[in-house]
């Protein structure tokens, strides 16, 4: 990214929409990497080359979260 890096533009969203999920892309796939994102608040990865499988799969596991999270939210 030009101006900022994914973890900068991570804080930035995450303070103006804190449920939205991100999920990081990167060509880089090691456990260091892998770890790093999670800690620093990423909800889920990906590594490059990003199949339609992978990335469907990646969708569809947040947009469950997501719409469970919604009904837990819902019921309390």
């Amino acid at each position: 990214m030009p101006i900022v890096d994914g973890f900068e533009a991570l804080k930035l969203i995450k303070a103006f929409s804190p449920n939205l999920p991100i999920v990081a892309q990167t060509a880089f796939s090691s456990t260091e990497d892998r770890e790093r994102v999670f800690k620093e608040g990423f909800d889920d990865f990906i590594s490059k080359p990003i199949s339609k499988e992978a990335l469907k799969e990646v969708i569809n596991k947040q947009k469950a979260i997501h719409e469970s999270n919604k009904l837990k939210n819902s019921q309390t």
